[in-house]
C-alpha cells in the first residue's frame, strides 16, 4: 500500500487525502443522522435535553469541519491564490466574531475599517506573493503602531487601552495567525516536489486537533483538579500532557507525507501541540472574561457556522510558531 502511495503522483497522493477526509466525514455524518433517529424514553426529559444539547455540539462541529474542509479543498483545486482568497475569508469571519461580541465606541469605528478592509487584505497579498520576511513583521509592528493613532485621531479617550487592546489581540490572532496557514502551502523545502504545501497543512491540522480532542476527552473521562478552574474545568496537567503526547506521535507517524524524518517530525508536532492547546486556553479565558461559552453566542455565530472560532482558535497560535519554527530549523 505505502509502495502504491509513493508511486502517485503529488496531485494525486493529495486527491487521495481528501478522498479519505470526505469519507470519514461522511460516515461521522450518517452515524450522528441515525444517532439522532433513536428515541428518547417517555417521561425522560432530562436524558432528552442532555441528548440534545451534544447532538446541537456535535451538528455545530460537524457544519464547521464539512466548511473547513470544502475551504481546503476548493483552495487546492482552484490554486495557490484561490486558497489564500478562501483563507482570508476565514480569517474576515473569524475576526468578525471576535469584534461582535468585543464592544466597541464610535471612536473606534475608523480602526474597524483599517482593520477589516486595509490590514487583512494586505496581510494575506503579502502571504500570495511570498513576502514571507514582511508578512511576519507588518501586523506585530506597523499596524500595531497604526491602530492606536487612528484610534486616537477619533479624539475618544474613554477606556482607550482596553479598546486599543482588544482590537489589537483580535487583528494578531484572527487574522496574523490564520495568514500563517496558506503561507505553510507556498512553502517549498530544498529536494522536494513543488505543491506538497497541503500535506503540511494536513499534518499540522491533524496533529493539533487530535491533542485538543484527546486531552478534552481525558478531561471529561479522567477528572482532576483543574489548573485553572475559573477558565477551564478539563484543562488538566495529566489530560494536558496525554493529549500533547499522542498528538506528537500522530504527527511522528506522518512524517512520511512531510519534508521531516520521523524524530523531526515528531518534535514539530509536539511544538505545535503546546502552542494550539495554550493558545485554546487563552481564548477560553478571553470567553469567560466576556461572560460567553461560545464565540458563536450559544451555537448561533455572526457567521452562521456555530462559532467558527471556537473551531479554528487552536490553529491560530499553532500554525504561526509551526511556520517559524520550519523556516528557522531548514533555512527556508
Amino acid at each position: 500500500m505505502n509502495a502504491f502511495l509513493r508511486s502517485l503522483s503529488t496531485t494525486q497522493q493529495i486527491g487521495a487525502l481528501f478522498l479519505v477526509v470526505f469519507g470519514v466525514l461522511s460516515l461521522v455524518t450518517l452515524w450522528s443522522f441515525a444517532r439522532g433517529l433513536r428515541e428518547t424514553p417517555a417521561g425522560d426529559a432530562d436524558a432528552a435535553a442532555v441528548r440534545k444539547a451534544k447532538g446541537r455540539r456535535l451538528r455545530g462541529l460537524l457544519q464547521t469541519s464539512w466548511a473547513m474542509a470544502t475551504v481546503f479543498w476548493v483552495g487546492w483545486v482552484l490554486g495557490d491564490t484561490a486558497a489564500t482568497v478562501l483563507f482570508a475569508l476565514v480569517a474576515f469571519f473569524a475576526l468578525r466574531e471576535f469584534i461582535t461580541l468585543s464592544p466597541t465606541r464610535r471612536g473606534d469605528h475608523r480602526s474597524l475599517v483599517l482593520a477589516f478592509f486595509v490590514v487583512l487584505p494586505a496581510q494575506f497579498v503579502l502571504v500570495g506573493t511570498r513576502h514571507f520576511d514582511l508578512f511576519t513583521v507588518f501586523i506585530p509592528v506597523y499596524v500595531f503602531l497604526a491602530l492606536p493613532v487612528v484610534s486616537a485621531l477619533a479624539n475618544d479617550p474613554q477606556r482607550f487601552l482596553e479598546r486599543s487592546a482588544k482590537l489589537q489581540w483580535g487583528i494578531m490572532v484572527c487574522v496574523y495567525g490564520m495568514s500563517h496557514v496558506p503561507a505553510l502551502l507556498l512553502l517549498d523545502f530544498p529536494g522536494q516536489e513543488p505543491g506538497r504545501g497541503a500535506f503540511l497543512v494536513f499534518y499540522l491540522v491533524l496533529a493539533v486537533q487530535t491533542c485538543m480532542v484527546v486531552q478534552h476527552l481525558l478531561g471529561r473521562r479522567f477528572p482532576h483538579a483543574p489548573v485553572a478552574p475559573a477558565v477551564s474545568q478539563s484543562f488538566q496537567w495529566a489530560s494536558w500532557l496525554a493529549g500533547v503526547a499522542v498528538g506528537g506521535l500522530v504527527g511522528g507517524l506522518l512524517s512520511f507525507i512531510t519534508p521531516f524524518k520521523p524524530g523531526q517530525a515528531l518534535g514539530m508536532a509536539l511544538l505545535a501541540c503546546v502552542a494550539g492547546s495554550l493558545g485554546h486556553l487563552v481564548m477560553k479565558a478571553l470567553k469567560r472574561d466576556r461572560g460567553i461559552t461560545s464565540w458563536g453566542m450559544q451555537g448561533q455565530s455572526v457567521t452562521g457556522a456555530g462559532g467558527l472560532l471556537d473551531r479554528v482558535d487552536a490553529l491560530c497560535f499553532a500554525a504561526p510558531v509551526f511556520f517559524h519554527s520550519v523556516r528557522w530549523y531548514f533555512g527556508l
